[in-house]
């Protein structure tokens, strides 16, 4: 039986549900493979809009697997793989929606935090527990200090407690906590939105959030300058512009989907 599951609309949306309940959806190197070679395949397949992540079972994602977790890092495949797992959110052209409907804590609060767009069940309790068991969130902390105030990173990471989905949200680490019945509702409501924006526009929206704080202010000014450019110029700016002049949708939404 899979780890992952795999289910898709007649939108292109994917959605891939981490299916493993008995081990608490741990990223043991069997789901850590099956998930890699799935979003693999969403990442290069250009009729894939949108993907969203989600659980089976009362667990998002239990981190990491801890029986399989004794190696050395540099030796460890699960601690590999599970880095290039967080690092591929990223640089994916395509936006991750994760539709987190049940506990998050250590690494899979890290793949919470991985996502472009987050919502949490307002019952699902998030921590940085690592230190609890002797490490750290070493890896995550890549994904989460950008998003956090740095007094409130240190309280969560050397605390190791667990806290509620609506505290999640204010620290930055997911975008919302809503209540169970919910949640379905507003996952909804945010792929709708991605899908009314143009796949390449959408990618270079994702590619705004993630370098621009990289870069100095001179040199992001440059490089946006080049990309807007380049966008303005596209046959995906040409199509979208025309159908907002002449007030249809664009060729790019769903039969189903809203106008912009």
């Amino acid at each position: 039986m899979s780890l992952v599951e795999t289910a898709r609309d007649s939108r292109g949306v994917v959605t891939v549900t981490l299916a493993d309940e008995a081990n608490r959806n741990a990223l043991s190197r069997r789901l850590l493979a099956e998930l890699s070679a799935v979003l693999d395949g969403a990442d290069t397949d250009p009729s894939v809009r949108v993907v969203v992540l989600t659980n089976a079972g009362r667990v998002f994602c239990a981190g990491a697997d801890l029986r399989e977790s004794s190696a050395p890092a540099g030796d460890n495949p699960v601690v590999v793989r599970a880095s290039e797992l967080f690092g591929r959110f990223r640089r994916s052209p395509k936006p991750y929606v994760g539709r987190i409907a049940g506990h998050c804590v250590a690494g899979g609060l890290g793949l919470a935090a991985a996502m472009d767009i987050s919502i949490a069940r307002d019952d699902a309790r998030f921590g940085f527990t690592e230190v609890r068991v002797g490490v750290a969130p070493a890896m995550i902390s890549v994904l989460c200090l950008p998003k956090m105030r740095r007094a409130e990173a240190a309280a969560a990471f050397l605390r190791g407690n667990r806290f509620s989905a609506v505290e999640a949200a204010r620290l930055g680490l997911i975008n919302a906590a809503v209540p169970p019945e919910s949640l379905d509702d507003e996952v909804e409501a945010v792929v709708t939105d991605l899908l009314a924006g143009g796949p390449s526009a959408l990618a270079a929206a994702k590619q705004l959030v993630y370098r621009v704080p990289e870069m100095s202010f001179d040199d992001a000014l440059d490089w946006a300058e080049r990309l807007s450019a380049e966008l303005f110029a596209s046959d995906e700016a040409a199509e979208g512009m025309d159908a907002f002049l002449n007030k249809r949708t664009p060729e790019w939404v769903p039969d189903n989907g809203e106008n912009p």
